[in-house]
C-alpha cells in the first residue's frame, strides 16, 4: 500500500505498528502522534456530523442540491464551533 502510494509521489499517513518483541521507536511513536494529533481533529468534525447533525446519509436530487446540503452543514458546524470557542475564551487576544 505505501509503495503505491509512494508511486504516485503522496506521502503515507498510515500509522505504525509494534510486532511481537519488537516494540516501536520512538521515532515511529512520535510519528504515530503526529498522525493521531491530524486523525483526532478531522474525526471530530466528521463524528459531530454524524451523530449530531442528521447523519451522512444525503437525500435530494441532483447533485447541486446534494452540494448545497453540504455546504449547509458545513456552514452550520462551523458557527456552533465558532459559539463555543467564544464562550471558552470570551476575549481572545
Amino acid at each position: 500500500m505505501e509503495a503505491k502510494l509512494r508511486a504516485r509521489g503522496l506521502r503515507s499517513r498510515i500509522h505504525r505498528k509494534g510486532k511481537r518483541g519488537k516494540p516501536l521507536t520512538e521515532q515511529g511513536k512520535s510519528s504515530n502522534r503526529t498522525k493521531s494529533a491530524v486523525r483526532a481533529r478531522v474525526e471530530h468534525v466528521f463524528g459531530a456530523q454524524t451523530n449530531d447533525m442528521g447523519g451522512t446519509l444525503v437525500r435530494t436530487v441532483g447533485l447541486i442540491r446534494a452540494k448545497a446540503k453540504i455546504g449547509m452543514k458545513n456552514l452550520a458546524y462551523n458557527m456552533r464551533r465558532l459559539a463555543q470557542l467564544r464562550r471558552l475564551n470570551p476575549y481572545p487576544a
